[in-house]
């Protein structure tokens, strides 16, 4: 042991000498410190390693226990900081975004946003005094955790527009904060990903192929870039076609840099209008107002006696000068007061037609909406709310359905994207096949009328039940069939099928109840096609670079392959032996009175893994009003027609069901894993194909 202890003192001192004599060369003076620990109780090597460690201007630590550990093997830190200590050096270091492991279960995974995620903050801690300043004597470390979701409050979400939204990467290009960024999978219950703390910016921004936007956030630079973005939507089902300007500069002080997105046509304008106090604050006051809780209207963090406050009631104290200290935002009140004033009107509207029992005497319509650009929404229910099909729907459970710090309402984002005076109709993806909530939405934008421009400013609309919307579909068409004339055919003929289908292709009302909420391509996949061909509807592919993909584990271990020859031998012998016992089981006497064998099936386990996969989304084309066609099938020929629903999101599609159309595969939306050859070239498997269905977990 000696010996070794020798040869390693030497080798180390050769180390030295070489790296020493290379910096010679170099003309540069490198020092060199070697800190050694001796790891046990026995100290008979304890001469060579303070050697080892005197001569090169180090620390020798003897460990004996694990107590030993963490008072001792940190001994380098103070001679390593005595540097920036006598420079008087204040660096301050932020780390990525994570997830924090002190926090409960319940509370760590209670929002699948990202607003859960932390980044702290440390910097070191050393004296000022000279008698200890010339020791560079390092007193510690000072940090402290800092929420993502309190860095969004400093943005001001009304001046982002609907699709607008800010970001921040690490220097790394890693994600601190981004709507797109999805830490959390759902497989029973909410678990992080392995890779959330390092999901790249082009990752999420991925029509960036050349990384222009990356490189620069990466690099620290300030400016503007543009592109053509494709946004989804609704759990990455539906898509929305827009441009971006993004502008992005250095976060001073820190290894992050800032991100806006501007969406073209939104953000750029804002309206502003003038209210009294009184008058603004009177409609305020009404009890079916609500503000965005995730909006910061005041700055209710810096007083202890102000955090109890909601921002509705921080805004009404505010106004009526009881807490001077209260720092608000001036200008967002003020449009919020307007936007108070301007929409009051509504509630006696909503009020009539409450008390107006003929038109809702089935009580189909259960909720009506609104919701502005300052985050002020009024709601009226028509039912009570224990009534209410949807009773998510507007609160804190359907994150989609409110305004948060990420973005705009579900609703309120696809009606800003309508032509104007069009309403926009949705209901939950596979309402018949699962046990969803069974209730259309229908909202539409509302728009300023100027010669200029036409800022949205806010959007209204209702929820109703499904049963409700499809017997007024069904009942639409029969009237149409009785008009002489009118219609040649109707939908209860039994040679036809009618759907009605929103602008992506997902059915809201057909005969067959378990369709609705599917995808059109998976029930009429040859007519789908059809209108992809005819440019009635185009096909959009989309990529996630955040799936996780269910794998079979395989052994990996190199070893094994080289007992391929004995382990085949030993394998035949066990199949061998495996069927004689069985062999003699079988005809166990005892069989013949008395059976009591059972087998257990078990689910072969397969695991969750990071992957890409690629996925379609598809949209109609605006200027499709009225198609027929007819596709050639085996032995006939299926015609159909699609025809648009004024003033809506829908179309009509009438199909002949006589001629079978089977042989055409149906279009589905599963996603497709992207795997990449040695040579870096896309190899794109489908799950459908390789695996079970559904092996992408989806958003």
């Amino acid at each position: 042991m000696s010996r070794g202890t020798d040869l390693l003192s030497k080798r180390s001192s050769q180390l030295i000498v070489y790296v020493l004599e290379e910096e010679r060369v170099k003309e540069e003076v490198v020092y060199v410190r070697m800190f050694t620990y001796l790891i046990g109780r026995e100290a008979a090597f304890a001469d060579n390693l303070k050697w080892m460690a005197c001569a090169n201007k180090g620390f020798y630590t003897q460990i004996s226990t694990l107590a030993d550990v963490q008072e001792n093997v940190m001994e380098y830190l103070h001679v390593l900081s005595r540097p920036k200590v006598i420079d008087q050096e204040h660096d301050v270091v932020w780390t990525e975004a994570y997830v924090d492991n002190t926090l409960p279960q319940a509370q760590k995974l209670a929002d699948d946003q990202g607003l859960v995620l932390m980044t702290t903050v440390a910097m070191p801690v050393f004296s000022k005094q000279n008698e200890t300043r010339s020791r560079g004597v390092l007193l510690g470390v000072v940090g402290t955790d800092v929420p993502v979701k309190e860095l969004l409050k400093a943005i001001p979400k009304y001046k982002l527009g609907i699709h607008g939204y800010a970001f921040a990467i690490t220097n790394n290009g890693y994600i601190l904060t981004h709507p797109e960024l999805r830490p959390l999978y759902e497989e029973g219950k909410k678990r992080r990903k392995p890779n959330y703390s390092s999901v790249d910016l082009s990752e999420v921004e991925w029509e960036d192929r050349d990384d222009v936007l990356r490189n620069a956030m990466v690099n620290r630079k300030t400016g503007k870039f543009s592109m053509e973005v494709k946004k989804t939507v609704d759990k990455g089902k539906r898509v929305l076609m827009m441009t971006n300007d993004y502008y992005y500069t250095d976060i001073r002080g820190t290894p992050f840099s800032l991100g806006v997105a501007l969406s073209r046509g939104h953000g750029k304008y804002f309206f502003r209008g003038n209210v009294s106090i009184e008058e603004g604050l009177h409609d305020l006051e009404h009890p079916d107002v609500s503000l965005a809780d995730e909006w910061t209207y005041c700055n209710t963090d810096l007083y202890p006696e102000h955090r109890h406050f909601s921002q509705l009631e921080a805004i009404k104290i505010y106004l009526t000068g009881k807490e001077p200290l209260l720092q608000c935002d001036k200008e967002l009140i003020q449009e919020v007061l307007f936007d108070a004033m301007v929409s009051a009107p509504i509630e006696a509207y909503w009020t009539s037609l409450a008390l107006n029992k003929s038109e809702n005497s089935d009580k189909g319509v259960e909720v009506a909406f609104l919701g502005t650009r300052t985050g002020l929404s009024r709601v009226n229910l028509f039912v009570g709310p224990e009534q209410l099909t949807n009773q998510d729907f507007l609160t804190a459970e359907d994150k989609e359905s409110i305004f948060n710090a990420d973005h705009f309402p579900l609703w309120y984002r696809r009606a800003a994207e309508q032509i104007p005076g069009s309403f926009v109709y949705s209901i939950p993806f596979s309402t018949g096949t699962e046990n969803k909530s069974n209730v259309v939405t229908a909202s539409t934008a509302v728009q300023l009328l100027d010669d200029r421009k036409s800022p949205v400013v806010a959007a209204v609309g209702i929820q109703m039940k499904l049963e409700f919307f499809q017997r007024k579909f069904w009942t639409a068409s029969r009237q149409c069939a009785s008009l002489d004339g009118r219609c040649s055919i109707s939908c209860d003929d039994d040679n036809i099928n009618c759907y009605l289908i929103d602008n992506n292709g997902f059915i809201l009302v057909s005969e067959d109840y378990k369709q609705t909420g599917s995808f059109f391509g998976e029930v009429e996949g040859a007519v789908m096609n059809k209108l992809l061909t005819m440019n009635s509807f185009k096909r959009i592919t989309l990529y996630d670079y955040q799936a996780m993909c269910r794998t079979n584990k395989e052994s990996s271990d190199s070893a094994r392959s080289l007992l391929n020859p004995y382990k085949a031998f030993f394998a035949a012998v066990k199949w061998i032996m495996t069927e004689l016992i069985l062999f003699l089981v079988e005809f166990n006497l005892c069989n013949l009175w008395h059976s009591d064998l059972s087998v257990k099936a078990q689910k072969m386990k397969q695991n969750l893994e990071p992957c890409d996969t690629e996925y379609p989304a598809f949209i109609s084309e605006r200027t499709i009003k009225e198609t027929m066609g007819s596709i050639a099938c085996d032995d006939c020929f299926k015609s159909f027609v699609i025809q648009q629903i004024p003033s809506s999101n829908l179309f009509m599609v009438v199909v002949d069901n006589e001629c079978n159309c089977d042989s055409v595969p149906a279009i589905t939306m599963a996603p497709i894993e992207i795997r990449r050859s040695e040579d870096g070239q896309n190899l794109a498997m489908d799950f459908t194909l390789k695996k079970m269905q559904g092996n992408a977990v989806e958003f």
